[in-house]
This record gives C-alpha cells, sequence and structure tokens, in this order.
C-alpha cells in the first residue's frame, strides 16, 4: 500500500513542503514520483519519517537524523533506543512541570500574604529537572563555550552539580529583584550582578563579547531557556538579554 504526498502529510502533521524538503536533502526520499508528480510513500517510509520525527522532538539537527539513520541496522533496536530517550524526556519534563507548577503555588502564596513575589522558600527548587548541560544544547554558534562547559559539567559529582544550580538560581533571582526595584539594564547595581554572572562563567572559561552576547540572545530566543526566566519574574529574560548586551559593550568589546 502507498500513501501520497498529501496523505502524508495530513497523517504526520508535517507539511508537504517539509516533506519535499526531507527528500531533496535525501532524508525521507519516496517509493516512487507518479506521472502527476507527485510523490508517494510506503509503509518503510512512514516509519522512516516517524523516527525523523521523534529525533527532532528530542532536539536532534537534520544532519545529525541523517547519520543517526544511515548508521542503524535493526529498526527494532533503534526504536527501542528512541523509546529510551523519550522516557527520559518525559521524565525530565515531568519534574521541570512539578518544578513550574511549585513555583507557582509559592508566588501566589506571596501575593496572598502581601511579600516581595521573589521570595521563594527554597530557591534550589526552582531548577529541578534542569541540568547546565541541558541548557548548554541550546546554545548555538559558541561551540567552543558550551563544548567548554559541557566538559567541565561532566567531571562534576551529583553534589557539585547541586551548588552549582543554586548558585546560578540565587543569581538569577537577585536580577530578579533589581528588576522588580525598576533599575535599568545598564544601572551599576545590574552591572555588577552581570559581572558577578560573568565571573563565575569564567571560571570554566573567559566568554568572548561575542559569546556572552549569544548567552544574553538565548535567553530569550530559546523556548526553554525564557520559560525557566519567566517562571521567576516576567521581563526576566529580556532583562537578563539587556544587561548582557550593556556589560558586553563596555567591559567585553
Amino acid at each position: 500500500m502507498a500513501w501520497s504526498i498529501a496523505e502524508v502529510a495530513r497523517m504526520s502533521g508535517v507539511t508537504a513542503r517539509t516533506l519535499r524538503h526531507y527528500d531533496e536533502i535525501g532524508l525521507l526520499q519516496p517509493a516512487w514520483i507518479g506521472s502527476n508528480g507527485h510523490r508517494y510513500y510506503e509503509e518503510r517510509h512512514l516509519l522512516r519519517l516517524q523516527q525523523v520525527l521523534v529525533l527532532r522532538a528530542l532536539g536532534v539537527g537534520l544532519p545529525e537524523i541523517g547519520r543517526i539513520l544511515a548508521a542503524q541496522v535493526d529498526e527494532v533496536e533503534a526504536l527501542r533506543g528512541h523509546h529510551r530517550r523519550l522516557l527520559a524526556e518525559r521524565d525530565r519534563l515531568n519534574a521541570l512541570a512539578g518544578t513550574v507548577a511549585h513555583t507557582i503555588t509559592e508566588l501566589e502564596q506571596s501575593r496572598k500574604d502581601g511579600t516581595d513575589m521573589i521570595s521563594i522558600t527554597r530557591p534550589e527548587n526552582l531548577f529541578e529537572g534542569i541540568r547546565s548541560a541541558q541548557c548548554m544544547k541550546a546554545l548555538h554558534g559558541s561551540p567552543g563555550l558550551a563544548g567548554a562547559i559541557e566538559r567541565h559539567n561532566a567531571a562534576l559529582s551529583e553534589a557539585e552539580l547541586e551548588a552549582d544550580e543554586r548558585e546560578r538560581t540565587a543569581q538569577m533571582i537577585r536580577l530578579a529583584e533589581l528588576l522588580a526595584a525598576g533599575l535599568p539594564p545598564d544601572a551599576e547595581a545590574v552591572q555588577a550582578e552581570i559581572d558577578t554572572q560573568y565571573r563565575t562563567l569564567a571560571r570554566i572559561r573567559a566568554a568572548t563579547a561575542e559569546e556572552y552576547r549569544a548567552i544574553g540572545r538565548t535567553c530569550v530566543e530559546n523556548e526553554h531557556w525564557y520559560a525557566w526566566y519567566e517562571a521567576i519574574a516576567p521581563g526576566l529574560a529580556a532583562y537578563q538579554r539587556a544587561a548582557i548586551e550593556a556589560y558586553a559593550a563596555t567591559r567585553l568589546s
């Protein structure tokens, strides 16, 4: 049995344009092209498309997906591997969802009590389900810096990783308090906080001005980073980026 490109697009939720692109780059070629110029796919192609979409959902880029699919021998074993990755990602997202729910509860309670919205019982809870290595996957354009951070984190013990997360959380909360106070991103107190963040990073590897700007952009452009910042205080992601831009322009350029 075969399905037309329109039918495959409808079943998978992938646009026909994307399917044609997958064909052009050799990732998913159709079984044949009809006299009408339409592409047709058989069952084995649907299975391959499923693998492509699973890997895409896990954040794997198209070139790497092509290499993974080209190297695999047994489809069942490959699917088992994808299944394990999905279960691990499910567990991580469940932990992250629980973290955000916990934060919402504490923020709502603080507002009822009339206390500072940044007052959180256990700040380290904000980063349950989040690891620095996961954060660095989103840092595109700075492979040298991302690689240095990943190697550093790989050498840390669980206790050291937790301490690192608590430090990063404390830094973000201090910045959120400056945002709540109405200070502009280039204010002296804000820049002093960004300098603390930079020096923490520099213990691993000093970032260039452009690398540091890339971190600032990622705070806003990457949906996961953005959600983490906004869970602490609305507008914090953009505030962090603007503060980093000011720091890079005055101290790293």
